[in-house]
């Protein structure tokens, strides 16, 4: 499969990882009443974190977002070197292989911290990555 199709299916996979994702929000699965004390607690306990007053529900919810962000980033940016890819593909393979990388990271702590949703969005993405960095050594497209 040529390097440019890799990248785009990769750059799909992580659109579809950033839909899910954002979908969640605000990603507090409980629903009975311990976990509504929880994120109760959470966004009720303000700390001085410098020179503001935040909560533990701002870094949690603030966090989710910029992890959202970040998915649909790395959606476009993929996309963006599929273009690329179809003129001269084994220039990219040094930036396909940091995305790779950081999606096996990212599987390793859904694996660790999460649940298996996003660490097979990872993966696919990451497999998908790992073929274009293949591809990209022996074609230009």
């Amino acid at each position: 499969m040529k390097t440019s199709t890799l990248l785009r299916i990769a750059a799909v996979l992580m659109f579809l990882y950033f839909a899910g994702h954002t979908s969640g929000a605000p990603w507090t699965p409980g629903e009975g009443p311990p976990d509504i004390a929880v994120v109760n607690a959470m966004k009720s306990d303000h700390f001085p974190v410098i020179g503001v007053s935040r909560s533990y529900w701002d870094f949690y919810f603030g966090f989710g977002l910029v992890i959202s962000v970040m998915q649909l980033l790395q959606a476009v940016v993929l996309w963006q070197l599929g273009t690329l890819a179809k003129t001269d593909a084994a220039r990219l393979r040094p930036i396909i292989a940091v995305f790779c990388a950081s999606l096996v990271i990212n599987a390793i702590l859904g694996w660790m911290y999460f649940f298996v949703i996003p660490i097979v969005m990872a993966l696919l993405a990451a497999i998908c990555l790992l073929l274009a960095f293949v591809s990209a050594r022996r074609t230009a497209a």
